[in-house]
């Protein structure tokens, strides 16, 4: 006689960071153990392009996705950017209370600045960044992330630099 096949079935996966819920295909619920998930958060965060990778951990009978990787697509950046302005681009490795996270910062000034300025604001990012992480956990950032809470204060200090048209966090993701 045949042996019956297993069919594959929908499990369901809960979003904590977004209250919201998804669902994977498998066979077993404990399959999902380590997947990631990529979910555009472009439409929640009204046309801003934005991809946010979350790996799957399976505990008590439940699958849930904690964020991994918090990116700005580059169409976005490049719609930003325009003739007779200069960008600041940095990229470095943070310490937060729980993990070790790399930091990509992306500055549009409003007008073309001299590379000095560009280096004044690029090292001003990177030490308010480094002072805003260091006492707070991985789930906290990805949240006020989402929620701009993280760039528009990083924006007010580094005006006093020079004005920006655009402050983001182009790459935020945890490492270790």
């Amino acid at each position: 006689m045949a042996q019956a096949k297993i069919k594959q079935k929908f499990f369901d996966v809960e979003m904590p960071i977004l209250n919201k819920e998804t669902q994977l295909y498998a066979y077993y619920l404990n399959e999902l153990e380590g997947r990631t998930i990529k979910y555009d958060l472009t439409r929640f965060l009204r046309g801003k392009g934005v991809l946010l990778s979350m790996d799957v951990k399976v505990e008590g009978g439940k699958a849930s996705a904690y964020p991994k990787e918090f990116v700005i697509l580059p169409y976005f950046l490049r719609r930003m950017i325009r003739k007779g302005t200069n960008y600041v681009e940095d990229s470095f490795s943070a310490d937060t209370k729980d993990s070790k996270v790399i930091v990509k910062p992306f500055l549009i000034t409003r007008k073309k600045v001299s590379r000095s300025v560009r280096k004044a604001l690029r090292e001003k990012a990177r030490e308010e960044i480094k002072d805003y992480l260091k006492n707070k956990d991985t789930k906290t950032i990805f949240e006020e992330l989402i929620q701009n809470k993280m760039q528009r204060p990083l924006s007010l200090k580094l005006k006093k630099i020079y004005p920006l048209s655009l402050c983001e966090i182009r790459v935020f993701g945890v490492e270790k």
